[in-house]
C-alpha cells in the first residue's frame, strides 16, 4: 500500500517536469511534437480567457487535445505493464493520468471553475508570465521548487480581464457578433 503515497508524489513530480522541460521546453519548437501544447493550446486559452475549443471536439482528433490523449496513452503503457510488480503504485499512477486529463480539460471549459479550483493552472495561463505554475492538478511542487506565482485574485489579474473584457466587446461591437462566453 505504499505504493498510493509513492504514486501521488511521482506524479506530481511527472506532471511538472513533463509540463516544464517536454511541453513547454520542446513544445516552443514549432518543429517538435510537443508544439501543440505551447503554440495551440496555450494560443486558444490566451485568446479565449482559459478557453480551449479543441476540448469542445472528439478526443480522437489531430489537435491539442488529441495529441494530449496520445500522450497521456503513451505514458499509461509502461505504468500499466509494472501493475504485477506494484499494483497499488500502477493503479493510482493510472487513476492520476485519467483525473489529469478530466480536470484538464474542464479547467478548459469552465474557466471560473478553473479560476476557483485550480487557480494555480488558471494562473499558468492567463498570466503575464506562462513559465510558472507547472502543476495542473495540484500546486505542491510549484510551491516546493518555488515557481507558484499567484495571480488569479489579485489587481493586475483584475485589471487584465477588464482590459481583455472590453477589447472582446470592441471586437464583437465592430463585427455585429454576439460573445461566445463571457468573463466574469
Amino acid at each position: 500500500m505504499i505504493g498510493i503515497p509513492v504514486a501521488f508524489v511521482t506524479s506530481g513530480l511527472v506532471e511538472y517536469f513533463v509540463h516544464k522541460h517536454v511541453l513547454h521546453g520542446r513544445g516552443k519548437d514549432k518543429k517538435s511534437f510537443w508544439s501543440f501544447h505551447f503554440h495551440e493550446h496555450h494560443g486558444q486559452s490566451r485568446r479565449n480567457d482559459m478557453i480551449d475549443e479543441d476540448y469542445l471536439r472528439s478526443p480522437f482528433q489531430w489537435n491539442a487535445q488529441g495529441k494530449e490523449v496520445v500522450a497521456l496513452a503513451a505514458l499509461a503503457i509502461p505504468v500499466a505493464a509494472v501493475f504485477p510488480i506494484a499494483p497499488f503504485w500502477s493503479a493510482t499512477s493510472l487513476w492520476h493520468l485519467r483525473n489529469y486529463y478530466k480536470v484538464h480539460k474542464r479547467s478548459h471549459l469552465d474557466p471560473d471553475w478553473a479560476r476557483e479550483h485550480l487557480p494555480w493552472h488558471y494562473d499558468h495561463h492567463m498570466a503575464p508570465d506562462q513559465d510558472q505554475n507547472w502543476g495542473v492538478t495540484r500546486p505542491w511542487v510549484d510551491t516546493l521548487l518555488g515557481s507558484r506565482l499567484v495571480y488569479a485574485g489579485t489587481e493586475k489579474e483584475l485589471k487584465d480581464r477588464a482590459r481583455r473584457a472590453a477589447a472582446r466587446a470592441a471586437r464583437e461591437a465592430a463585427n455585429g457578433e454576439a460573445a461566445p462566453h463571457a468573463a466574469k
